[in-house]
């Protein structure tokens, strides 16, 4: 559809396309991140990637005025995961606008181990048996991940570089964005119930692959909405409930 209009509210989500984390090239890791030890811990441990977060809606963000993100780092916790040691760092993040506080977030970032010829295989992910009453099929090719990784000056390496992915990280092709899958979703809850999100929840569950098929899924509940998304597979890669 249409973009919004200046004046006219930003939609759900769509804020990840704003307050870039610019860095020096000289700055970044390995993996094409910034580099941790400033605001974001150093925890010795150098894969990252955002397993979901927590959103709620107080006020409309609308286009083209000025707005304010204060960011807090909130948790750190070290877990013994499957597939050994991982770090879980919280960021709790408010953005304001001329009328106030206008979403409240908590970021979901998770730290594991360089991969090594011991790295356990990744497990398959679970299935999910419930039938949607709506859904919608994608595929992710190379440009639409080149364009998400621009707009959110996101410069992770597994989205676009297919020997980095590939080679080092051991994915199967290169990865689509965690936050573009929820941005999907967000989408897909709007498009089909044309009601305004109040809080939204996400988690990634398992990886989506460039030029693979996958499947966005929702049904309504109540003042609330559970949508989750497939992968090529038929199995679970994330999911997500909005409430109205």
């Amino acid at each position: 559809g249409p973009p919004p209009a200046p004046g006219e509210a930003l939609p759900p989500l769509w804020h990840f396309l704003f307050f870039a984390d610019v860095r020096a090239r000289s700055d970044l890791g390995e993996d094409g991140h910034p580099a941790t030890g400033g605001f974001l811990p150093d925890t010795g441990l150098p894969r990252r990637m955002r397993a979901g977060g927590r959103l709620e809606y107080h006020a409309p963000l609308p286009v083209g005025v000025e707005a304010e993100r204060v960011s807090v780092l909130q948790n750190v916790a070290i877990k013994q995961g499957g597939s050994g040691t991982l770090a879980i760092v919280t960021v709790r993040r408010e953005i304001s606008g001329p009328q106030g506080l206008a979403i409240r977030e908590e970021e979901d970032l998770v730290y594991r181990p360089a991969p090594g010829p011991d790295e356990k295989p990744r497990p398959a992910p679970p299935l999910k048996d419930e039938r949607p009453a709506f859904s919608k099929e994608m595929t992710a090719d190379e440009a639409l991940l080149f364009r998400y990784s621009a707009l959110t000056f996101n410069g992770h390496r597994i989205h676009y570089d297919h020997p980095y992915a590939t080679g080092v990280e051991g994915y199967p092709e290169r990865v689509v964005h965690g936050p573009l899958l929820a941005q999907l979703l967000a989408d897909l809850a709007r498009d089909e119930t044309g009601r305004e999100i109040r809080r939204f929840d996400f988690r990634a569950v398992s990886p989506v692959f460039c030029g693979q098929p996958f499947r966005l899924c929702g049904r309504t509940f109540g003042d609330g909405a559970e949508l989750w998304v497939l992968n090529a597979d038929g199995r679970l890669a994330t999911e997500a409930r909005a409430k109205f």
